[in-house]
């Protein structure tokens, strides 16, 4: 068999289509392949730069960042701290009214409360040691 640009090849289409998604398969994973490798030679460039750059840093200046960091950090919980203390100011204000009303109930009762004498008699009983004890109460 010899092969020249007159040969003809008998191929079905749905293998020619197969085919054709084979190929563009092919390229498509080529592509995301290079683009996920030029990605991560961009990040790990910019980390090393970053690297470089903090190791061009003074000592004081790398001691001033980690004071910041640690200030920052205490800024934060003094904020989580302030919230918390909203919330007991909202608290006490509510207790303080709750206990105006408490107080102002108070004196109406104390306004309402009438106070008498009663008559009445008692019958007492002499005790084994000699005094004496109330042993019943008549109202008159």
């Amino acid at each position: 068999m010899k092969v020249n640009e007159n040969s003809v090849i008998s191929l079905p289409i749905r293998n020619l289509i197969a085919l054709c998604a084979a190929v563009a398969m092919g390229i498509f994973a080529y592509t995301e392949i290079t683009a996920r490798l030029t990605s991560l030679e961009t990040s790990r460039e910019l980390h090393q730069a970053d690297l470089l750059k903090k190791s061009e840093q003074l000592p004081t200046d790398q001691e001033q960042f980690m004071l910041l960091e640690h200030i920052a950090g205490q800024v934060e919980n003094i904020e989580k701290e302030m919230e918390g203390m909203r919330n007991n100011t909202v608290n006490l204000n509510r207790a303080m009214e709750d206990i105006n009303k408490i107080e102002q109930n108070l004196e109406v009762i104390k306004d309402n409360i009438e106070y008498r004498c009663i008559v009445s008699e008692a019958e007492l009983e002499e005790n084994i040691d000699g005094s004496k004890s109330i042993k019943k109460l008549i109202m008159k």
